[in-house]
């Protein structure tokens, strides 16, 4: 599995998310400020609505505006606060010596992994600009050196791509533009991509994947965490049997394939709000 696989995605869901956030975010500055925003999107849907007699959809138009926009700011709002609040408890939750230890034997920044005193298994990453490596010391006692190890290449995998960030991005674009299909879809496997590369990263660097495999198991075996109201990436929430049969089965890897009847739907609603776009400009 490729990792172009997951950069294709998330630049085409931000593309796509952009160039309609964008006209949107416009006409609401127009709207409130009272400019004269020419070849604005959104305005030529009103024209064009007029013209074919269905000005009533107008009022439709502007609800879907005002619902996209309000909706983003308050995920990314809530996003904020949740995430603030959860490292502030996951600090005073802090083991000093562990996280300090681990911290050296990794050779990573100070601060980089935080080892709390929780006995439920958790390895997260978290934070979008300076992500950080939470474990618990739960996860210390269920496994063993050489599968610790495993967990924490893993996340750092995740920490050095800056997952937790695209995966908000994604989410954000899946959630608040649900009417373009495809998004939902991307964000979907997007997560399931960038799983398996951060399993591999794990395999790559102890030359096996049995230690991997066995961490898996043993936090399956241990029962799911309770979802936290932020966006993180876990070590044992996405995709676990589909991961362990790529273990078993590396050969068998093929491309993720994009649905033909979601795209096609995605790329008309996209492609409609192109025409109006480039008669604007016209």
């Amino acid at each position: 599995m490729e990792k172009r696989q997951s950069t294709t995605m998330l630049i085409v869901s931000l593309f796509i998310s952009g160039t309609i956030f964008v006209q949107m975010a416009l006409y609401a500055i127009a709207f409130f400020a009272g400019w004269d925003m020419k070849f604005n999107l959104v305005d030529v849907c009103h024209s064009a609505l007029k013209a074919i007699g269905m000005s009533s959809l107008e009022y439709a138009l502007d609800a879907l505006v005002i619902y996209t926009l309000l909706f983003s700011l308050w995920k990314l709002g809530s996003q904020l606060i949740h995430t603030m609040n959860m490292k502030r408890k996951f600090q005073q939750y802090r083991e000093n010596k562990l996280t300090i230890e681990l911290n050296e034997q990794y050779s990573t920044k100070k601060g980089s992994i935080l080892v709390i005193s929780y006995p439920v298994p958790l390895a997260i990453t978290m934070g979008f600009i300076s992500p950080k490596i939470m474990v618990s010391t739960g996860l210390i006692n269920l496994l063993n050196d050489e599968e610790l190890d495993a967990v924490i290449y893993h996340e750092m995998y995740h920490q050095k791509n800056y997952d937790p960030l695209k995966l908000f991005l994604l989410s954000l674009c899946a959630s608040s533009m649900s009417y373009i299909p495809i998004l939902k879809w991307f964000n979907q496997k997007y997560r399931i991509i960038q799983e398996v590369l951060a399993d591999n990263l794990a395999i790559e660097k102890q030359a096996t994947s049995m230690h991997i495999g066995s961490a898996l198991l043993k936090m399956l075996k241990a029962g799911k965490l309770d979802s936290m109201p932020f966006v993180y990436a876990s070590f044992a929430d996405t995709s676990v049997n589909y991961r362990i049969e790529y273990m078993l089965n590396p050969l068998n890897d093929s491309q993720i394939k994009i649905p033909v009847n979601i795209a096609f739907k995605s790329f008309m609603i996209f492609s409609l709000i192109c025409i109006f776009f480039i008669y604007a400009l016209a």
